[in-house]
């Protein structure tokens, strides 16, 4: 057996054996890749970063009187709260949607946030 057939096998056992949230994590990681996002986890606060991944939740908090719809966005490595304030709703954003989000990631009570990001629902 050849080294490249090895690494065929080797990753055809993992999959059958991998749990599917293992998968799904992998395969986002694979996607944002592709559409020029950084991982969650490598994201340093103050700086601006461009994120991709699957909105988990999306929940109405207000923020200092004003509401703020608030969308967990998991991306495989980790998760950032998109923040969009003075919105209740947003056409497209719901949980299971694929987004590529960019703004200037903040660090609040250790999560990750970003407030009023521009974003771009992506299909399957």
């Amino acid at each position: 057996m050849t080294e490249d057939e090895g690494g065929r096998l080797r990753r055809a056992v993992r999959r059958l054996t991998a749990q599917t949230h293992e998968l799904d994590a992998e395969e986002l990681k694979r996607d944002a890749e592709n559409v020029g996002a950084q991982p969650v986890a490598q994201c340093v606060d103050r700086m601006p970063a461009t994120v991709f991944g699957t909105v988990r939740s999306v929940t109405i908090r207000p923020r200092a009187g004003t509401p703020a719809l608030e969308a967990e966005l998991y991306d495989g490595s980790g998760v950032v709260t998109l923040v969009f304030l003075g919105r209740r709703t947003i056409v497209g954003i719901e949980p299971g949607r694929r987004v590529r989000a960019t703004g200037r990631v903040t660090a609040n009570e250790g999560r990750r946030l970003i407030f009023n990001p521009r974003y771009e629902l992506l299909s399957e």
